[in-house]
């Protein structure tokens, strides 16, 4: 009777060891680790954009292996996701002009000229996205092989952008020497979660 209530207890704790829970910021839920083109991809970060004193979305950043500086996230190997979930309402217009206005900030001329066909497409992209609204999605994946895939509201929009140099101009916006949100920087490469 010992034996059976010794694996029991076993059992019971390793099932508790496998619930992993997530990580909530803003009521936004970010789990601990995901699948991506064939990887387990774990979080390695997230936080909250302000913009003055509004909250405009939560970030997470999900990589194959832990990363505490900006060297280290771009280094790492593997698919990538950077997942944005909107808590206020915006027009994707103006998203798409913060977002090539922080790529600007981030990324040397040089680079910059390399991937401006890139960066024109991906404000189309937004542009034709109109509005996120509150709970609505972006994913920004690095998929080998593949490139850079956005999806807005689960959806796949447009090519995928073939240059690493995009992917990694794109993350600069928020992890780069100019950062978005210095707060959230900190909380993506894992650093205290920004204020709930």
């Amino acid at each position: 009777m010992r034996r059976v209530l010794k694996t029991l207890l076993l059992c019971g704790l390793g099932l508790l060891s496998l619930q992993v829970p997530a990580r909530e910021v803003q009521g936004v839920k970010y789990e601990e680790s995901i699948e991506l083109a064939g990887s387990r991809l774990q979080l390695n970060g997230a936080g909250t954009r302000f913009k003055a004193v509004f909250k405009v979305y939560t970030a997470g950043l999900y990589l194959s292996r832990k990363a505490a500086s900006t060297a280290e996230v771009q280094a790492a190997p593997g698919p990538k996701r950077l997942t944005l979930t909107f808590v206020r309402e915006i027009g994707s217009e103006e998203l798409g002009r913060l977002f090539i206005k922080g790529i600007k900030s981030n990324t040397p001329n040089e680079e910059y000229t390399r991937i401006v066909g890139s960066v024109m497409r991906m404000s189309q992209v937004f542009y034709e996205a109109r509005r996120m609204k509150v709970g609505e999605v972006i994913n920004m994946d690095w998929v080998p092989g593949k490139g850079t895939v956005i999806s807005i509201r689960d959806v796949p929009v447009g090519d995928p952008f073939p240059e690493p140099e995009f992917y990694s101009a794109l993350l600069r916006i928020w992890i780069g020497v100019d950062p978005a949100d210095w707060q959230l920087k900190e909380a993506l490469l894992g650093g205290q979660t920004a204020p709930k």
